[in-house]
C-alpha cells in the first residue's frame, strides 16, 4: 500500500511564513528575489485553487494601476517552478504556490474537471515507480507530473 510523504523534515507554510519561506529557497539558490518576484508570489500564494499567468497579470496590473506583461509573468512562474516554489499543473497551464518551498518532490494532482478543485499529493512510492519506469526504458527524468482528472467528493 502506498502512503502519502509526510514531509515530516519540511515544515508546511503560510501567509507571511510562505513568502518568507519563498524568498529564503530562492536565494539559497543563487537566484535574485525582485519586487516583481515577490508580487507574483505574493498573488500566487493567494489562490487555492490553479493559477493562470494571465490571471496573475490581471490582479496584478489592477493593484498597481499600470499593466504587468503575462510573458513577464510566465517566466518568472518557470523560474518558481525550477526552484520548488510554484507546482505547475500541466493540463490547466496553471500554477500553485509550493507550500513547503525547495522541497523537491514529483508532482502528483488530482484535478476536478467540474469545479477545477485541484488536490496535489506526495507519494514517495508513486514517484520511485514512476522514475524507475522511465530509469528501464533508458529515459531519464526532469520533473515527473501524474495528473488524475475526474470529480472531487463536492462535485459527485
Amino acid at each position: 500500500m502506498a502512503t502519502a510523504h509526510d514531509h515530516h523534515s519540511h515544515e508546511e507554510h503560510s501567509g507571511e511564513n510562505l513568502i518568507e519561506a519563498a524568498q529564503a529557497a530562492l536565494i539559497a539558490a543563487g537566484e535574485q528575489w525582485t519586487g516583481m518576484r515577490e508580487a507574483v508570489f505574493t498573488e500566487l500564494a493567494k489562490h487555492e485553487r490553479p493559477a493562470s499567468a494571465y490571471d496573475i497579470a490581471d490582479n496584478l496590473s489592477a493593484a498597481r494601476g499600470k499593466r504587468v506583461a503575462p510573458n513577464s509573468v510566465y517566466r518568472i512562474l518557470d523560474l518558481f517552478v525550477s526552484n520548488n516554489l510554484a507546482l505547475r499543473v500541466e493540463s490547466a497551464n496553471a500554477y500553485l504556490a509550493n507550500t513547503h518551498p525547495g522541497c523537491a518532490h514529483d508532482c502528483i494532482f488530482l484535478v476536478c474537471d467540474e469545479c477545477g478543485e485541484t488536490a496535489h499529493i506526495d507519494d514517495d512510492e508513486v514517484s520511485r515507480t514512476v522514475r524507475n519506469l522511465a530509469s528501464a526504458r533508458d529515459f531519464q527524468t526532469r520533473r515527473p507530473v501524474l495528473e488524475i482528472r475526474g470529480l472531487c467528493y463536492a462535485c459527485t
